[in-house]
């Protein structure tokens, strides 16, 4: 399989990934956007049916670095979460 690489900046489209991927590479992402001090990311997971949804939100839920997160209010609409992360204590 082809390595997909993806811009550190902030939005992470899972159009390109696997359903069964879609965890993992929100794990390594938000962790890259922390490294990155980047702490508000937008996840677009698209509209379809909402299974997607449904797992990147139960996994959001679980996460120790999501502080919070929300629907899109922008033109994503439904179709993306923006995800506020922890800031590092320093």
């Amino acid at each position: 399989m082809e390595e997909i690489q993806i811009p550190i900046d902030g939005t992470l489209d899972l159009h390109a990934f696997l359903p069964q991927e879609a965890k993992s590479v929100v794990a390594e992402y938000l962790l890259a956007c922390m490294e990155k001090g980047i702490y508000e990311v937008k996840i677009i997971h698209g509209k379809g049916k909402g299974v997607l949804a449904h797992t990147i939100q139960a996994f959001l839920k679980n996460h120790p670095d999501v502080v919070e997160f929300w629907t899109d209010t922008g033109p994503s609409g439904w179709g993306a979460l923006i995800v506020q992360l922890r800031r590092k204590s320093s």
